[in-house]
């Protein structure tokens, strides 16, 4: 056999060089539009975390200053004219700011007062978030239901106000920096 050999069309040369083969552009835009997809679905994703974060914390943070405002209001409005020091100690121990220097100031006056009241049970009705304001506090709108006996304890009578009261946060505890009876 002659080292020449004829190859014949129908059979492959196994030591020619074969051109190659022209880039898969389908294959490529798929790829880089598949890349985009997944760019696309992890920043909405993203976004939607920090959303649903930012939402949870509000959340967190509304039913915090209600349930403080809820238990203040309740015993704000509930007297018991035998503890009236204790009253204003602990109606004190709970203010700030505005409320605090108001209520510091009259506090002999309100002593006397709620010795003489009748005995009254304060109770929340309802409260909501008003506002929140640029400085952490928030404005709560309460409702307050007080039921007091007659001084011959036959009858109860119940009257209703309401108020808003501003709560702040200082450290880890809720304080009333301001509370307005609204009419």
């Amino acid at each position: 056999m002659s080292p020449r050999r004829r190859v014949e069309p129908d059979e492959q040369d196994f030591f020619a060089a074969t051109p190659p083969r022209p880039p898969r552009w389908r294959l490529v835009l798929l790829s880089v539009a598949t890349a985009l997809v997944m760019v696309a679905a992890l920043t909405v994703g993203t976004l939607m975390l920090i959303s649903h974060e930012r939402d949870r914390r509000t959340a967190i943070n509304d039913a915090s200053a209600l349930g403080y405002v809820r238990e203040f209001m309740t015993a704000y409005t509930t007297l018991d004219p035998f503890n009236a020091n204790a009253y204003v100690e602990r109606i004190l121990s709970q203010g700030t700011g505005e409320f605090l220097e108001q209520f510091d100031e009259k506090k002999n006056e309100i002593v006397i007062r709620v010795a003489q009241a009748e005995p009254t049970q304060g109770s929340v009705v309802d409260a909501g978030v008003q506002r929140w304001a640029d400085d952490g506090s928030a404005d709560i709108l309460v409702a307050v239901k007080i039921s007091q006996k007659t001084p011959d304890g036959k009858r109860t009578i119940e009257s209703g106000s309401r108020w808003v009261a501003t709560a702040k946060k200082e450290g880890q505890q809720w304080k009333i920096s301001q509370l307005i009876q609204v009419i």
